[in-house]
């Protein structure tokens, strides 16, 4: 298999955003984070994903020979068989990760972001499977994220003080994604079925608490703008375009992420939030994010 092709099929141009996920899980459980642990759960969580986006190709082979033969599998690049193999591998990297930072390190948490972990992997499992044809897969999708809030939460023992604000964050992220995993089905069709979902998309800017400074209200302006931008792209007759207006709302989870982190009083850690945004939209230009 071709490098372009492993990177394709894993849609590595939004690891930033998994990255930016784990920092906001965090900052939401309010502990004071060693390096170390966040960039490993970094590679976790980005080996989960990846893993995951595999898995979606090996399951949706025979869906996308029919509409869309440009995918790797279907086009010939790499079998079914192989993708399967590195899909199922990386879950199970992942959670050896995440296993080796709660138990070999002095401050580990033990079992809990494990267990978390073999949710997430169970999650991520079963959306694949029955993605195409179950109405409620952009709920199972959303809490494919929100599972990595908590992941990072649990891996420095979130106390009973920041779990309001965990789940405040780990709700308004819940609903974005609902919203934007509603565009992407639509990625196929010629028209949306149904609006309100695309409401869900605005549910973040709920979250007062970003007001309290300066820098949490250019973000909640700039997330406001760049949602509205994205969505434009679904309504403009002319320029239809799903596939940019989804991978725009894919950066802007990063966006949200810096949302919360600046509303959690982490300034600086909300423009790393905002440098995996634009990350995202770089990596995009030269990997599909969709």
């Amino acid at each position: 298999m071709k490098f372009s092709t492993a990177l394709r099929l894993g849609r590595v141009s939004n690891l930033p955003t998994t990255w930016s996920n784990v920092a906001t899980g965090l900052v939401l459980a309010g502990a004071s984070v060693p390096r170390e642990l966040g960039l490993g759960l970094c590679v976790a969580i980005s080996s989960m994903y990846v893993g995951g986006m595999y898995l979606n190709d090996a399951f949706d082979r025979e869906y996308d020979a029919r509409e869309r033969a440009e995918r790797p599998i279907p086009a010939g690049e790499v079998s079914a068989r192989t993708v399967f193999t590195l899909g199922f591998a990386m879950l199970a990297f992942g959670v050896l990760v995440v296993l080796g930072l709660a138990w070999l390190r002095d401050t580990g948490a033990g079992a809990p972001p494990v267990i978390a972990a073999l949710g997430l992997c169970a999650v991520i499992v079963f959306y694949n499977l029955h993605h195409k044809q179950n109405p409620w897969s952009p709920v199972v999708m959303a809490c494919n994220r929100v599972l990595v809030y908590v992941i990072a939460a649990l891996s420095v023992g979130a106390d009973a003080q920041h779990a309001a604000q965990l789940l405040v964050g780990s709700v308004l992220l819940f609903a974005y994604l609902i919203g934007l995993t509603y565009v992407a089905k639509q990625e196929n069709l010629r028209s949306l079925r149904s609006l309100w979902p695309l409401a869900l998309l605005l549910t973040p800017l709920s979250y007062v608490a970003a007001w309290t400074d300066p820098v949490g209200r250019m973000l909640y302006l700039g997330l406001l703008a760049w949602t509205g931008y994205s969505v434009w792209w679904l309504f403009d007759r002319q320029r239809r375009n799903v596939k940019r207006a989804v991978g725009h709302l894919i950066a802007g989870i990063s966006l949200l992420d810096a949302l919360l982190i600046a509303g959690a009083a982490q300034p600086t850690l909300a423009g790393l939030c905002v440098l995996c945004f634009c990350a995202t939209l770089v990596l995009q230009r030269h990997v599909p994010g969709t």
